[in-house]
């Protein structure tokens, strides 16, 4: 397989934690679906590093010229009016990385992501964590990830783990892995996960 020159394997070996998580549960060789590309850090490590056959949407302009720079094949559109048009079932895994909580409509992307793919790897920043509900609660402003305050923040649907996974029951989704992760990247569980967790991914199939 021909690898494009753009292409430089990441130091170590190794990307951005939480993606490394994602990347973790996709079989080597598969076909992927990642929506909201981004730079095309993830989905290029998946063609080049597992051999997928990977495709991504991208609506930053920006984001598609890195991706298309790194000869990888994105697309730009709105992943809310263009997952429609995929067909049923033509991906192994659509990846939907740090993005859910910028989706108009939750529960309509995930059951796109499902429609269009065997299996759906979604993952998020934990609202629920002990850190966002301090911030909160002693300095009474909201919690921001990626904006500098909140009237520039994408954050339209920020949930916690609880949150997602009372959605997923009630959609009748089948979660087969989940990786609930601290601030320092070690795995945490048990009862109190929504509160220790500040970022979560979840492997997801139809029930």
């Amino acid at each position: 397989m021909n690898r494009p020159a753009t292409w430089t394997a990441p130091q170590g070996g190794k990307i951005r934690l939480d993606l490394q998580m994602v990347a973790d549960m996709v079989e080597a060789g598969s076909r992927v679906l990642d929506v909201g590309a981004g730079d095309g850090t993830l989905l290029a490590y998946l063609v080049h590093g597992k051999q997928a056959d990977g495709r991504g949407i991208e609506i930053a302009r920006d984001g598609v010229t890195a991706c298309v720079s790194q000869g990888l094949a994105v697309i730009q559109g709105d992943a809310e009016e263009d997952l429609k048009d995929y067909p049923a079932d033509c991906f192994d895994y659509v990846i939907l990385s740090q993005t859910l909580h910028a989706m108009r409509d939750v529960r309509g992307a995930l059951e796109q992501l499902l429609r269009i793919g065997r299996r759906a790897i979604v993952s998020f920043h934990n609202y629920g964590h002990w850190r966002m509900r301090g911030y909160f609660l002693f300095r009474g402003r909201v919690p921001l990830i990626h904006a500098r305050s909140w009237s520039d923040t994408p954050n339209i649907h920020p949930c916690s783990i609880v949150d997602f996974l009372t959605l997923a029951e009630g959609m009748g989704i089948k979660i087969e892995r989940a990786i609930t992760l601290n601030g320092r990247g070690r795995k945490v569980g048990g009862p109190f996960v929504n509160l220790r967790a500040e970022q979560a991914v979840f492997l997801l199939s139809r029930a």
